[in-house]
């Protein structure tokens, strides 16, 4: 991930206390990411790192817009987007596994933190599970011409299949001479 390197934190140079760093999210961020839900965006992180003795804090505050696809009519909508989130980074003599999540264990020796793979997860997690453009806020209403040919290229109806079944069928035919 090579074009990610401005993500990496070098923590051994820094003084015990608070730290801010600030990193612009662009589509670059995102094509770096293969199979990714957001392909474009226009974010601003802004990282606060506390660096204690024997562990880091990290604030992070993400604000901007992701452009979603509408599951509804398919078109492109931004979707704006705030994040507030905290990261513990713990430092031990071998990389151990944390069962907290919100704990990462990183050997002694590193120099520097990546924290691209931090920034894309909290995004991602962000990302509505259902996209709508009118459910966004800023008033962008679905493309009517496009759900308009979606439904004319419907299948049909339940109650169309149902009946379409049922005369398919010869023991309903059978049946319905009874009446």
């Amino acid at each position: 991930m090579k074009p990610l390197k401005q993500f990496s934190i070098p923590f051994t140079g820094l003084k015990i206390g608070k730290h801010q760093f600030d990193f612009d999210i662009d589509n670059s961020f995102f094509d770096a990411f293969e199979y990714s839900l957001v392909k474009k965006g226009d974010l601003k992180a802004v990282v606060e790192l506390d660096k204690q003795e024997t562990m880091l804090i990290l604030q992070f505050r993400i604000d901007g817009t992701i452009v979603l696809d509408c599951d509804k009519c398919l078109a492109e909508f931004n979707s704006p987007i705030s994040i507030q989130e905290r990261q513990i980074v713990k430092f031990a003599e071998d990389e151990l596994e944390s069962d907290d999540l919100e704990i990462i264990v990183v050997n002694k020796r590193e120099s520097e933190i990546d924290i691209s793979g931090l920034i894309y997860e909290f995004i991602t997690v962000s990302v509505p599970y259902i996209k709508i453009c009118q459910e966004n806020g800023d008033g962008q209403q679905c493309d009517q011409e496009m759900i308009a040919r979606l439904e004319s290229l419907a299948v049909g109806t339940q109650k169309e299949e149902e009946e379409q079944q049922q005369d398919d069928d010869p023991r309903w035919a059978a049946l319905k001479k009874l009446k």
